[in-house]
């Protein structure tokens, strides 16, 4: 069934219609979100959402690189995060770790950790090519992993990551595909699967940001460790490290897998001894004829990391925690258009999708003055939250299962070979199956 299969699109937002005309009347709200706008969906309404789980759970953050680090700040920040270990073979590393989470005791062997009953998960965030052991043994003590993607470096060992997660259902796994997991994301989708977009044309995504993606370490030996992601056997490449999330964003939002898949790219700005490319672009093909193109470059910080995706009636644009809604001129008029936030972008007048709009409209707060979301509620907060939470029902979130992981690390790496070769690659349905 399509998304748009789902739910008729007229019906939908004519009920969103209806709710924002009795919100308006009844609260004196003078500018509505399309949040009170989009009908409810497969899952809780956030109202009906129980409180927060403040109970404790011990966890371990395994390999303590600049992802470690990010884990550990906002586990800083989750409800009843607590973090117990601290672990890398590389011991300074070990300083800035526990800076971030002072409580918590260092160790280089991850075996320790996994010895200790009173963890209750970990965060795998070795580098990709490390990951297969780290989460064998985990999984094997009976731990509950949060695996970063892309799951590996290579499909082979991808798929027995994926293979043992899936031979052990009582272990939670978790896949680190924050988008799945993020509010802001999960609002936009809403959108999209309710068929707001009517019918989607193509998309396209960026990650722009100079940096030449290199370590500087003490010697030989530890700069070569650190910089896995330079090198082809040990490295996805950009796509295949950064942009599986926004590649899978378009996977979620279209609602199929791509039947292919073509790319190029280059050494154009950081010709150091590297062999992977600093500079991408791939197209992927969607049933239906429609196209997802998507680039990545070490070169050039201008206009930054978005998904951009375009219907017949509208299109949508994200930027991590901000979103807003584009209606072409012949799109039907539905009433509600008229009530919520507007907000100019360079030439064009986009409405705000504020994700927490209701919580605020409870709060008595107006969401056109409170639309930026907190810092420290990040993409990656909100995936720490679930899986801890996850932990705490003793069940795994479906939006980031091993077959999620898989599925999205498969479609990655495929584009960076495309990328790598210049040849266009078709998926087949076994290259996806577990």
């Amino acid at each position: 069934m399509s998304n748009h299969d789902r739910i008729s699109r007229r019906d939908a937002l004519a009920r969103g219609s209806v709710f924002a005309l009795a919100s308006l009347f009844a609260g004196g709200m003078g500018e509505l979100h399309a949040e009170e706008l989009a009908p409810p969906v497969a899952g809780v309404a956030e109202d009906d959402k129980p409180a927060a789980d403040a109970t404790p759970v011990a966890v371990a953050v395994i390999g303590l690189g600049e992802q470690g680090r990010n884990l550990l700040t906002s586990l800083g920040y989750v409800v009843g995060a607590n973090v117990m270990y601290v672990c890398d073979t590389y011991a300074p590393a070990h300083k800035k770790a526990l800076e971030l989470a002072p409580k918590a005791k260092a160790v280089a062997d991850y075996k320790q950790v996994l010895g200790d009953a009173a963890v209750k998960g970990v965060f795998v965030a070795t580098p990709s090519h490390l990951h297969k052991q780290v989460v064998a043994d985990a999984l094997a003590a009976g731990k509950a992993v949060y695996c970063e993607a892309p799951l590996a470096s290579n499909v082979a060992e991808a798929k027995q990551i994926a293979s043992l997660a899936k031979a052990n259902p009582s272990v939670i796994f978790h896949v680190g595909l924050p988008y799945r997991t993020n509010p802001q994301h999960e609002h936009v989708y809403k959108f999209v699967e309710t068929g707001a977009l009517s019918k989607i044309a193509q998309g396209k995504a960026q990650w722009h940001k100079k940096t030449n993606w290199r370590r500087a370490a003490p010697n030989d030996a530890r700069q070569n460790a650190l910089n896995w992601r330079l090198k082809r056997e040990t490295s996805g490449g950009l796509v295949g490290e950064i942009g599986i999330h926004q590649i899978d964003v378009a996977t979620r939002f279209l609602g199929k897998n791509p039947l292919a898949v073509s790319g190029f790219g280059g050494i154009l700005a950081w010709d150091d001894g590297r062999d992977v490319p600093d500079t991408v672009q791939c197209v992927l093909e969607y049933p239906g004829g429609i196209h997802i193109a998507y680039d990545a470059t070490l070169a050039n910080s201008f206009d930054g990391a978005y998904e951009l995706f375009q219907g017949t009636d509208a299109a949508v644009l994200l930027r991590d925690a901000r979103a807003w809604m584009f209606k072409e001129a012949d799109a039907p008029a539905l009433g509600w258009e008229v009530y919520a936030y507007k907000e100019k972008l360079g030439d064009e007048t986009g409405i705000a999708l504020v994700a927490n709009a209701t919580k605020l409209l409870a709060a008595g707060k107006k969401p056109s003055e409170n639309r930026d979301a907190d810092p420290k509620q990040s993409a990656l907060y909100h995936a720490c939250d679930v899986f801890l939470n996850a932990i705490r029902a003793g069940k795994g979130d479906v939006a980031a299962s091993a077959e999620v992981g898989y599925t999205a690390t498969v479609i990655a790496l495929t584009a960076n070979e495309a990328i790598l070769t210049g040849k266009r690659i078709a998926f087949t349905p076994e290259m996806f199956t577990i």
